[in-house]
């Protein structure tokens, strides 16, 4: 309930998403950790039973040591998948005013790893993951800031008049600022009509708002944890998408490096031509495998519809723009294609080129050979 200082409950709900490598042994991570399977979400609302999503492994990470006045509750556990994300979330209770809710994303807090804030635990927390993993990940990499992609959820627990459509016309500054991470007042009204534009309700007396990086939930019956996983799948899918994407372009600049220095040089060394062949072969080998990570990243989570949910991951990857780092990645699939069909079409004319030759000597120089040796014995 709404306290003398006029705060109210909250929740507040951190996504952490990371890429790793290139697959995880689940099997392997449950010798590692103390990981279990994730328990199905119940479908409910308009859900159809056909909704399938990835089905990762969970591991809770343990919260007894974190010492702060400031929240009630604080959770975090680690989901981790077969294509080698991994989502960190950290969720806690806390009261707030409405105007004062997004200083409450990054909360101070004591733990036994000296962190002070509630992104450094997620962070501490994650790179003991990280290393605990290693061994169960294929194509491990370090990672750096930007491996990964964050996404916060403010959740009301009490809504002030009963009516949440109400609630954010009369707040809706606040809200869209909340959304877009701007100061309140700095917003053109266009861009906070742009911002608050599409909200999702499901009964008369919650309402969800998405935004890039964050989404604010309002819910007294707190039943929203299946709109979060809407949103932890749309993080999923795009950092897959962005991760296959970097990699990508970075074979086709290394593709483009070789074959320049092949082609462009002014010399053809058979050495150069061999290692680019290998290479290049290579190449083929990972455009295959990009292949069927887009196929299975597309397979695993089928969600497919108008129901409430869909319609919630589906605006989710409308502001995440999904759908253009997909075409990205495909045209980047195309280029990798037309390069080794080149390369295979060059390689099959310097052969018959090398038979023609062959030809010519076999068929019509040695025989003028022979002419001119009996010619010479007469």
């Amino acid at each position: 309930m709404m306290n003398g200082q006029g705060e109210i409950p909250v929740e507040i709900v951190h996504l952490y998403t990371y890429d790793i490598g290139r697959a995880i042994d689940l099997k392997k991570v449950a010798s590692l950790v103390p990981a279990h399977h994730e328990i199905e979400f119940a479908k409910r609302r308009d859900t159809p039973v056909s909704l399938t999503l990835p089905k990762p492994m969970v591991l809770s990470i343990s919260t007894d040591e974190c010492d702060s006045k400031c929240f009630e509750k604080i959770s975090a556990q680690a989901k981790i998948y077969e294509d080698a994300a991994v989502t960190l979330i950290v969720r806690y209770r806390t009261m707030s005013r409405f105007e004062d809710l997004s200083q409450k994303a990054n909360m101070p807090i004591r733990d036994i790893s000296n962190s002070i804030s509630i992104e450094q635990f997620a962070e501490s927390s994650f790179r003991m993951i990280h290393e605990a993993l290693r061994s169960a990940v294929s194509g491990y990499k370090e990672l750096s800031e930007n491996d990964r992609e964050a996404y916060t959820a403010f959740c009301l627990l009490e809504c002030p008049g009963g009516d949440p459509q109400a609630f954010i016309e009369d707040h809706k500054d606040i809200a869209a600022s909340l959304l877009s991470g701007e100061p309140v007042g700095t917003l053109h009204l266009n861009q906070i009509e742009q911002v608050l534009c599409k909200p999702f309700s499901y009964r008369k007396d919650d309402i969800a708002i998405f935004d890039l990086e964050r989404c604010l939930i309002i819910d007294p019956a707190a039943d929203y944890d299946d709109v979060i996983m809407m949103a932890e799948h749309a993080n999923y899918r795009l950092i897959e998408l962005r991760e296959l994407d970097f990699l990508l372009d970075k074979w086709l600049g290394e593709a483009e490096q070789d074959i320049r220095r092949l082609y462009l040089s002014g010399t053809r060394r058979k050495s150069g031509e061999r290692a680019l062949r290998l290479k290049l072969a290579q190449i083929q080998g990972l455009r295959f495998d990009a292949l069927f990570t887009l196929e299975n990243l597309d397979n695993s989570s089928k969600i497919i519809g108008d129901y409430f949910l869909g319609s919630i991951y589906h605006r989710l990857c409308e502001i995440f723009n999904t759908d253009e780092w997909k075409f990205s990645i495909e045209r980047r699939l195309g280029a990798l294609q037309n390069i080794y069909e080149l390369l295979k079409t060059d390689t099959t004319e310097q052969r018959m080129m090398t038979l023609e030759l062959v030809f010519i000597a076999v068929c019509i120089i040695f025989p003028i050979l022979q002419i001119l040796q009996v010619m010479l014995v007469k």
